[in-house]
Order: structure tokens, then C-alpha cells, then sequence
């Protein structure tokens, strides 16, 4: 059965991640994207970096399910077919610089011309205006400017860090994709067209907010406990490796408690009310916690705290990750045979769909792969797709 988005078309133009890994997650859910590159390398996450065959790991991350076309949009052919494969669209997709998309006559007044309810999407780093607007940006500059960086700081070692992957990039893609499905739903229900605008400044630090500034959210000098999550998610030491717990109730806490071996510790005063709450009781908690997790090992330690209900698993490698007894399970890893790029292997699409599942449609595709069957069915036979070879529009 065809996938919730099965006969939406997407004319995607982005590149790296934020928007290309959007539009990803919309073509797993059925929709048509066709994913326009440049003549030369193409999307820049087609460096040869982590790559085999002519296809990358970032790039096959971030364009499963997707169509490549390939041509120059700035020769005056080159728009003609932009602007033919808008009329038939349904979204647009874009994450170049402001004004970019204005200067190549492929602005959102440009393409609602020929498309009047076209959903015509844009990602920004810092939006369409303000002192930033100009800038060019990567997601780490983005993790410093939203908190996330302030945030990753271990307790015992007072150095703030990056978030170790494109999670602001990420945050973004999912912010955008859900942005475009409940456009496409409200054009469904009447609303026409529409532009949606995603800064990823704004989706940074919306992604971050929830927990990240809970000390910054009631106003005032009488809020009571302004305790951070960063300021209790720990990574402990066990007699030969490490885990990862959270005791987030009383219940959980005595659990704890009871599995570390120290049931007493339950009704210990120094550990309860408002004594428990005072900074060097909490510390001398700390110090007690560490010293029992470290006389046990990781595997013993794991069992009991999962026989007393308390939140637990290891820090798994990422080799282990594959691994996981859960993880396989649930086949939320799969892998697949190109002719080209040989043995690879992915993320399931998380979504469940009951009764419109998202199917592993395409592959990853080659650097203009579909380049010839896209023109065809715009109506270019093999001597027009010529002539635009000999004027250098596509490759």
C-alpha cells in the first residue's frame, strides 16, 4: 500500500543536511522528491569522504527515496525546466542563502506565478533579516549561539563542549518536515499556498528549550530548585567500563539504593526533605553512589538496578549499537545491495504507519541518476536532452 504522502511531488534544491534530510523523511512517507543538483560534484555531502562506488555515507544518509536531476539553473534552459518542474509540483524546497533564490528568478513570487498554491519552503540559518542574516553558518556556530554548548559540560570536568553531531542541522530537517506536512494539510482544507520559513537559529534553539532552559523559563527570584537536566545526566564509573542510569522518582531512587546495596540510605535523614535538598548532602550522596558503582561490574550492576525498576543500560560502542538485542528487534537497522556502492546499511524510518506504511523505496541515487527519465516525462525526447548537453544545461 502506497505511503501517507504517495502523489505529492517535491522539487528539493537544497543541499548538506537541514533541508536534504527533510525532505528525506518525506519521500520514506511516500511523496515524490526530486532532488536537483548542479553540473560538477553536486550536493557538496557528495565528497569523496566516507564513500565507495560514487556514492557517500552523509549523502545516502540524508537523499534515500529521491529522484537526482542534474542541471544548471542559471543557464536560461536550465530555469525553463526548474520553473516546468515547479508547475507540477506541489512543495519547493530551498536552503540557499537570502536572496539567492530571487536572484536565479526562483523566488517565491517567481514560482507562485506558475504554481499558485505551491508550499514553497526556505532554511535559513538566521532568517530572511537581522544583524545575522548575511552570515554564513554550520551547525556547531548555531550549538554556541542556542545554549547547547553552554549545556554539555560534565559536572567533574568544568569544560564546555559541542554536541558531537549535526544535531542543530537534524532538529531542523524535523522541524521543516513536519512544517511541510501540515502546510500540504491545510492547503488540503482550503488554505492555498503557502511560505514556510525556517531559520535554523530558531529551530536550534526551540529543539533545545524544552529542558535545555529550564532554569530560564519562570521569571522571577522565587522560583524554588533551578536545577538543569545537564546538571544531573552523568555518565557513571563501574568496576570495568561504565553505565548510564536516571532516578527521576522517589520510587526509582530507592531502587537504586536498594540495588547499589545500601537499602539504608532510604530512610537516612541527611538524604531526605530539606536536608536532602542542601548542597553538601547532595554531594556527599554523589560520593557514596560512585564509590558503591565502582566495587560492582557493569553487567552485575545493570541486572539489579533493572530487577528494581531503575531506568539503566551501558554505554554501547557504536559497533555494539549494531548489536543491541532490542535495537535488532525491532529491524530499526536495515541493509541493502547496490549495484554501484555495493553492501550499505541505514535507519529504518522511525513512524510506524498501520495503514500506510512507509516503504524502503529507492536507493540512494547516483549523482544525476534519473536525469533522463525525469526530462522524458517533461516531455524532452532524446534530441532535445541532446541539445541541452551541447548547451552545457545538463551533463
Amino acid at each position: 500500500m502506497p505511503g501517507p504522502l504517495d502523489g505529492f511531488r517535491i522539487v528539493d534544491v537544497s543541499a548538506i543536511v537541514s533541508a536534504p534530510l527533510a525532505t528525506m523523511l518525506l519521500a520514506d512517507q511516500g511523496a515524490d522528491v526530486i532532488k536537483v543538483e548542479p553540473l560538477g560534484m553536486g550536493d557538496p555531502t557528495r565528497q569523496p569522504i566516507n564513500s565507495r562506488g560514487g556514492m557517500t555515507s552523509v549523502y545516502a544518509n540524508c537523499n534515500r527515496g529521491k529522484r537526482s536531476l542534474v542541471l544548471d539553473a542559471k543557464h536560461p534552459r536550465g530555469r525553463e525546466i526548474m520553473l516546468e518542474l515547479v508547475r507540477r509540483a506541489d512543495v519547493f524546497v530551498q536552503n540557499w542563502r537570502p536572496g539567492a533564490a530571487e536572484r536565479l528568478g526562483l523566488g517565491e513570487i517567481d514560482l507562485r506565478a506558475i504554481r499558485p498554491d505551491l508550499i514553497y519552503a526556505s532554511v535559513s540559518g538566521y532568517g530572511d533579516s537581522g544583524p545575522y542574516s548575511d552570515r554564513r553558518v554550520y551547525d556547531p556556530i548555531i550549538q554556541g549561539l542556542t545554549g547547547f554548548v553552554a549545556a554539555q559540560q560534565n559536572p567533574e570536568f568544568p569544560i564546555r563542549d559541542l554536541v558531537r553531531n549535526i544535531v542543530v542541522d537534524k532538529a531542523t530537517a524535523y522541524t521543516l518536515a513536519q512544517a511541510i506536512t501540515a502546510a500540504l494539510l491545510a492547503r488540503e482544507r482550503g488554505a492555498g499556498g503557502q511560505h514556510i520559513q525556517v531559520p535554523m537559529l530558531d529551530a536550534g534553539l526551540a529543539f533545545f528549550w524544552p529542558d535545555g532552559m529550564m532554569t530560564h523559563t519562570l521569571i522571577g527570584e522565587d522560583v524554588a530548585l533551578p536545577t538543569a537536566v545537564s546538571d544531573v545526566y552523568r555518565i557513571w564509573e563501574t568496576a570495568d567500563g561504565h553505565l548510564i542510569y536516571f532516578s527521576n522518582t522517589p520510587a526509582e531512587r530507592d531502587g537504586l539504593f536498594r540495588a547499589l546495596g545500601h537499602p539504608e540510605w532510604i530512610d537516612d535523614p541527611q538524604f531526605n526533605g530539606a536536608e536532602g535538598l542542601k548542597p553538601e548532602n547532595r554531594e556527599e550522596l554523589r560520593r557514596r553512589v560512585v564509590a558503591a558503582l565502582r566495587e560492582r561490574t557493569t553487567e552485575e550492576l545493570v541486572e539489579r538496578m533493572l530487577a528494581e525498576d531503575v531506568p539503566v543500560g551501558p554505554m554501547l560502542s557504536l559497533d555494539e549499537v549494531l548489536e543491541d538485542p532490542q535495537i535488532r528487534h525491532n529491524e530499526a537497522v536495515f541493509e541493502r545491495e547496490h549495484p554501484s556502492y555495493g553492501r550499505y546499511r541505514q535507519a529504518r524510518p522511525a513512524a510506524r504507519f498501520s495503514v500506510t506504511p512507509q516503504a524502503l523505496g529507492r536507493q540512494p541515487a547516483l549523482h544525476g541518476e534519473h536525469t533522463a527519465e525525469i526530462l522524458v516525462e517533461l516531455g524532452y525526447d532524446a534530441s532535445a536532452q541532446q541539445a541541452l548537453r551541447e548547451t552545457g544545461v545538463i551533463p
